[in-house]
């Protein structure tokens, strides 16, 4: 190695694999120790790149890597200080790629604290290339290892060994925290009564209610919450379920499986949640039949009818939002008193059962599912066998969430009917997403017939025709 000159200005990498408690150590005596050996090389340091809790084998990006190998590439370093060679890859693809780049950037200078490896003879890059081979072979190893443990301990109900702790649960993923375990209820009761992801986010950071970490409330943070089998008391592995948990569930299964199939409904249909108009999607034409569509006018809100490629509207009647909403709304809360709507909640009973059936055989298809997994980690039947077996419980599986998503539930109104009076006085402060599921939940659509005379600004409620769900 030459050593007569001295670099201008080297970068000193650390690394490492799992910082289980989050400070930093590892890296930091990474880091001291290059610098001890700068100082006795006489090198000049200009940047430390750090990459803490990464591995160098799983092929996920390592910033400060990417960053030190463009300063190398365009001349801003022109050395390298490493604690040992297997700080700076595990993968002998990745060490190719380095010594590319120094090659064809001309850089002299790479030197190692423990391990110290003369990569510019062909005795020490044949050297450094067994080593990295030889790491490869052992990542690759304790990869199979872990893999195969953290299946067992999946198969056993075993709650999955993060450092971070799951919301609802005290680390260890065992304990509830009943304060959390009751907002998770109250989430999975507002979901499935129709409430979007976005509102549940919102009324969370509203009520200033903490999250499980240091962050703050999202869509993404909500939807992993309830879609986790976890809250259920199941255990799942690579996003099936493969046991029941050995920790306390806080929701019932069936919720759990309902709200996986609104999610799985909504996901087919791309619907989304009507964000400042409330009938979205509710209104018909009277000329056409088609779809009216929310459309602002400057001041005013609107839903249109239009006319073009991408809709096949007539284009030719709109009808002022805001009175209509009010009109709709209070003929919702009427009807949530009426004997009428009695009758149609009974003629329910039938899809409700389809849609226990369905649950229940959604259940019993994971149920399978988990029996096929366990027999495949004993070892009891082949690969080849455990795919056969799988396909067609799969298929029920697929066919029983179809039945449940498309079975009729009342939930965003059961707490409402028979209590119009309460309803009313309490509209305003519901948020559209719950308003518009008590909406969706009792009205199918509303026609809107044609303007047959100007009313001077009068809305004239004569056009509408609701057409009732419930």
């Amino acid at each position: 190695m030459t050593t007569s000159v001295r670099p201008v200005s080297a970068g000193v990498y650390a690394r490492i694999s799992s910082d289980v408690e989050g400070t930093g150590q590892g890296v930091d005596r990474q880091v001291r120790d290059c610098r001890e050996l700068a100082t006795r090389l006489g090198w000049v340091v200009g940047e430390e790149y750090v990459d803490n809790d990464i591995s160098a084998y799983s092929g996920k990006r390592r910033p400060a890597y990417e960053r030190l190998m463009e300063d190398l590439r365009t001349g801003v370093r022109d050395g390298v200080l490493l604690y040992h060679a297997d700080r700076l890859t595990r993968r002998p693809m990745e060490l190719e790629q380095f010594l590319q780049v120094i090659d064809g950037a001309g850089v002299k200078y790479v030197r190692f604290v423990t391990g110290d490896t003369d990569i510019f003879s062909g005795d020490g890059l044949a050297m450094l290339r067994v080593q990295s081979a030889f790491a490869a072979k052992e990542s690759a190893d304790k990869s199979r290892r872990m893999t195969r443990k953290m299946r067992d301990n999946a198969e056993r109900g075993l709650p999955h060994g993060t450092g971070n702790r799951a919301y609802g649960y005290e680390v260890g993923g065992l304990v509830v925290v009943p304060e959390e375990a009751e907002v998770i209820r109250t989430l999975a009761a507002r979901y499935l009564a129709g409430e979007s992801f976005k509102s549940l986010a919102t009324w969370l950071i509203d009520s200033d209610i903490p999250t499980a970490g240091t962050g703050h409330w999202r869509t993404p943070q909500v939807r992993q919450v309830l879609a986790s089998g976890r809250i259920a008391g199941l255990r799942e592995y690579k996003g099936e379920v493969v046991a029941k948990g050995v920790w306390a569930p806080i929701i019932s299964e069936e919720d759990h499986e309902l709200i996986r199939a609104r999610m799985l409904a909504r996901a087919r249909t791309r619907t989304r949640s009507p964000r400042s108009y409330l009938l979205t999607g509710l209104m018909r034409c009277g000329r056409c039949d088609a779809r009216l569509y929310s459309a602002a006018r400057r001041t005013t809100r609107r839903y249109v009818c239009m006319k073009g490629p991408d809709h096949h509207g007539c284009g030719s009647l709109s009808v002022v939002a805001d009175p209509l909403e009010r009109f709709l709304a209070d003929l919702v809360i009427l009807r949530l008193d009426t004997p009428e709507l009695a009758d149609a909640l009974a003629g329910r009973a039938a899809a409700d059962a389809r849609g226990a059936q369905a649950g229940e055989d959604l259940a019993e298809a994971n149920a399978q599912l988990a029996e096929l997994a366990d027999f495949y980690g004993r070892r009891e039947i082949t690969m080849q066998e455990w795919v056969i077996a799988k396909k067609p419980i799969q298929v029920r599986k697929a066919d029983a969430e179809q039945r449940l998503a498309q079975s009729t539930g009342t939930n965003a109104i059961s707490a409402h009917i028979g209590q119009g009076v309460a309803l009313r006085q309490g509209w305003d402060s519901l948020n559209l997403d719950q308003q518009a599921a008590i909406m969706r939940a009792v009205l199918d659509h509303a026609v809107i017939a044609p303007s047959e005379q100007h009313t001077g600004g009068v809305f004239d409620y004569g056009r509408v025709t609701p057409i009732w769900r419930l």
